[in-house]
């Protein structure tokens, strides 16, 4: 069968819970795979600056879609390389939690130290870059100066709003995904809505992990640890309403009704 039924892919999930769970027990192997999470989001990330940045550099309208366009291949490594992203956990955490299958506290564990880890990660990916100096100069400085100040200084609301739009579109590529065995077609799958909410401006807060850590690094002008833990926080908030309200309880609810 090429493709999970509903009822198959919440026991996807739900096995991906309890793979969570067992898998956080172990806190130091967890962290490090959270640890690669941040660093695959980020490399991506810094993809999508080096190659929209001679486009934004020309006030091209095409730059956020080329951006968006190359940002997929985060998600596909972390998918397919194997590690652990907080944002893909909004969703597969409190399916288990509804179903029973793992316990709040092994949910919380599981999420602060992939929170954690991921932010390592990126923290990590950002110092490499800077020694590297390929973001310091020329048209990819210009445009990480310009992003990062954007992000520190959106309102609450907006930031918010922008963080749950985000992880609809990060939950249901990794919900989507796994219902398909075609591993061509998990790719397209998470490359296209990537691409999307990269293109529409959402709000992502592993990938703000590396572009505020690298506005700090390379001295971003109004980027301040203050104002990055101020994004970060409440984009946070964002994605975990994303992912839980609306991918994870729909499903729930849809799977219910399909068993009844």
């Amino acid at each position: 069968m090429l493709m999970l039924s509903i009822e198959e892919n919440l026991e996807a999930q739900n096995n991906g819970a309890v793979h969570k769970d067992h898998a956080s027990s172990k806190p130091w192997r967890y962290l490090v795979a959270a640890m690669l999470a941040g660093i695959y989001i980020g490399v991506a990330d810094i993809f999508m600056f080096t190659a929209a940045a001679p486009l934004y550099a020309v006030n091209s309208g095409w730059a956020p879609l080329v951006g968006g366009a190359v940002f997929g291949i985060g998600l596909i490594l972390v998918i397919f390389a194997g590690s652990e992203l907080i944002t893909s956990a909004m969703m597969i955490l409190p399916i288990g939690l509804a179903n029973r299958r793992i316990k709040w506290d092994a949910a919380a564990r599981a999420f602060i130290i992939m929170l954690v880890g991921n932010l390592l990660g990126s923290i990590l990916l950002a110092a490499l870059v800077k020694g590297s100096g390929v973001m310091d100069h020329g048209a990819v400085a210009q445009m990480l100066s310009h992003v990062a100040n954007l992000k520190v200084h959106k309102s609450a609301e907006a930031l918010i709003f922008r963080g749950i739009l985000c992880n609809i579109l990060v939950c249901v590529a990794v919900w989507t995904q796994s219902k398909t065995k075609n591993e061509v077609a998990k790719m397209l799958i998470m490359g296209w809505c990537m691409a999307l909410f990269v293109t529409s401006g959402f709000e992502h807060v592993v990938a703000n992990m590396t572009t505020l850590s690298l506005g700090m690094l390379h001295g971003v002008a109004g980027v301040t640890l203050l104002g990055a833990l101020r994004n970060l926080g409440f984009v946070l908030i964002g994605n975990i309403i994303g992912g839980a309200l609306f991918i994870a309880l729909p499903y729930l609810v849809i799977g219910e009704k399909q068993k009844a």
